[in-house]
């Protein structure tokens, strides 16, 4: 286990900001088309948000972007760089409860993608947080 002050394990390191990158796209991706499409066409793509209301949506697809921003930032920036690991956990939360969602419509096709980004996401938490952290700025 690495600490904060000792370089990361350089693949893990890489690895790490692969996943942070593709993870921040496609979450962004998501919160923003959740987040701006009219609930009329939102619906349309999202058959969920109409029977839950489309604040469930909104709500959702700002977790994300603030996700997706959280996965870049603070460790580009190295202000706070836990804040990435963190933003994992958020994420993979956001992942979780969108998988009880599906499961509680029957929705089904939808578990394998939110299994997939759920555990990308905890992949970066426990990278960030423990195996490989970022130092802060001096």
């Amino acid at each position: 286990m690495a600490s904060a002050s000792s370089p990361p394990n350089k693949p893990l390191h890489i690895a790490l900001w692969v996943v942070q990158v593709l993870l921040a796209v496609v979450f962004a991706g998501s919160g923003f088309m959740k987040s701006t499409t009219a609930a009329q066409e939102l619906v349309k793509v999202m058959p969920w948000a109409e029977g839950n209301g489309i604040w469930m949506a909104r709500v959702a697809g700002i977790s994300e972007i603030l996700g997706a921003l959280g996965l870049i930032l603070p460790s580009a920036t190295r202000i706070q760089p836990k804040l990435t690991g963190l933003a994992g956990v958020g994420l993979a939360t956001v992942m979780v409860l969108a998988a009880g969602l599906h499961i509680s419509r029957g929705e089904f096709g939808f578990l394998l993608p939110n299994a997939v980004l759920g555990g990308l996401a905890a992949f970066v938490a426990y990278g960030r947080l423990k195996a490989a952290p970022i130092a802060p700025k001096a």
